[in-house]
């Protein structure tokens, strides 16, 4: 059940954002008076699972679920239709339109995904508003991971500035650790003071290859007593209320730690230093087989913090929200293609896609992932490949700055090299889920 959820909510995504990135180029060429022969959601090879004819245009749904496309008369396209291009060029058709818009047909596909996730954004903005928790809130610190401590933190580190930026949300930490082609400077409150620290370049791709930053950091909970269950607690002194600061004259801060310690003192006393009010002790508890003291520990909640927006609000706040997600996923492509990174291993198809889904049904969630997908779809469409939009925007640039526009022979030969890029992505990307999910 898990699976299906995720396989339908994967598949919404991907109907929703090809079907609004296809009817750019649809509304564009129709705006143009080019005629559109197709508008199909999914390739169609062979046979469609549904189509219907309406103003000359056929809408169908094909069975291979790897994107969607429209056929534009007198463009060499995917559908490689190279006999249309030997007839006399027709008024209707794109090859007969000006350089200027038949490049805005080729980016308009582009252009609605954005739109479309700025729309998203904007809309969750504004209904649910943004969560986070605050850098501000984490009074105790951090405690962190192995990999993250092999960086340099210590528990109970607090962190001010990465490479002299303010660090406001915590779940941001990780992400501006990895978006980088340069060593960190990082910036921690340490026992009080300031400290300063540069993690290498080269440590950071070990850190984000080993996949150190999950679970990177956990907000530290103080030792803080909620009631004394225990008779020899009592009579040892602990009270509702105490902190427990110290234990055989060792400093720590992490519940975590104590628990860890006291497991090591069973069935022993141990010398606890507790803070209640303004005052100090220092009591002597017994610890007992289990390793526990018998007292129960007040829960430290940190406040997930909300911020709202009016609807006139939310709009600038989804433009932004976009602009953000946009820059730092153009960062992570320009970390992929850089071999010293390897993160081409990082490369994911369908089936990487669809597990960032969540196994139960979350609106806020699925718009959010969807609103992203959109956005990577937009990218990925704008590289300068033959095949993608970008390929064939960036031949009708050429012509636009140069007067000279490729021959219909040397456009033909350009489609099948993108395609053959494009099927060798896929087969690798789509490889490497299998490989890491099925194998690894």
């Amino acid at each position: 059940m898990d699976i299906l959820i995720k396989v339908i909510q994967l598949f919404l995504c991907f109907t929703l954002l090809v079907g609004i990135h296809e009817l750019g180029h649809f509304l564009m060429a129709r705006v143009f008076g080019i005629r559109v022969e197709k508008f199909y959601i999914f390739f169609d090879p062979w046979f469609s699972l549904f189509k219907f004819k309406r103003g000359g245009t056929e809408y169908g749904v094909g069975w291979l679920p790897l994107g969607g496309y429209v056929k534009i008369a007198g463009m060499i396209d995917e559908s490689l239709d190279t006999e249309q291009m030997k007839q006399p060029v027709r008024p209707d058709e794109f090859r007969a339109k000006p350089a200027w818009q038949r490049f805005l047909v080729m980016i308009a596909g582009i252009v609605m995904n954005i739109l479309l996730a700025v729309a998203i954004y904007c809309g969750i903005c504004y209904t649910w508003g943004e969560k986070y928790f605050a850098n501000e809130d984490a009074v105790y610190g951090y405690t962190f991971n192995t990999a993250a401590q092999g960086l340099g933190f210590e528990n109970g580190d607090k962190i001010i500035s990465i490479d002299g930026e303010p660090i406001d949300d915590v779940n941001a930490i990780a992400m501006t650790l990895l978006l980088t082609e340069s060593d960190r400077t990082v910036v921690v409150e340490r026992d009080g003071r300031e400290e300063r620290f540069t993690i290498p370049f080269e440590q950071l791709v070990d850190f984000r290859r080993s996949k150190g930053y999950e679970e990177m950091l956990m907000l530290r909970t103080p030792f803080r007593i909620d009631s004394v269950a225990s008779p020899a607690a009592l009579d040892a002194g602990l009270r509702a209320g105490d902190e427990v600061v110290a234990l055989n004259g060792e400093r720590h801060i992490e519940f975590a730690e104590y628990v860890g310690l006291l497991a090591d003192h069973k069935s022993s006393d141990v010398q606890l230093t507790v803070v209640r009010g303004d005052s100090t002790a220092v009591l002597t508890v017994p610890v007992n087989a289990d390793g526990k003291i018998g007292v129960t520990v007040a829960r430290h909640d940190y406040r997930l913090r909300t911020k709202e927006y009016t609807f006139w609000q939310s709009i600038p706040a989804g433009i932004r929200r976009t602009g953000s997600v946009i820059a730092n996923y153009w960062e992570q492509l320009k970390l992929i293609v850089q071999p010293k990174t390897q993160m081409y291993e990082e490369l994911g198809g369908f089936i990487a896609i669809g597990s960032i889904f969540p196994s139960a049904w979350n609106w806020q969630d699925f718009w959010s992932k969807c609103a992203f997908i959109s956005i990577i779809l937009a990218i990925m469409n704008i590289l300068p490949i033959p095949g993608l939009d970008g390929g064939h925007a960036i031949f009708t640039l050429w012509e636009m700055i140069t007067g000279r526009k490729p021959s219909d022979r040397f456009l033909e030969a350009a489609q099948y090299v993108g395609l053959a890029i494009i099927l060798v992505l896929l087969v690798y990307a789509n490889g490497n889920d299998i490989y890491r999910f099925f194998i690894k």
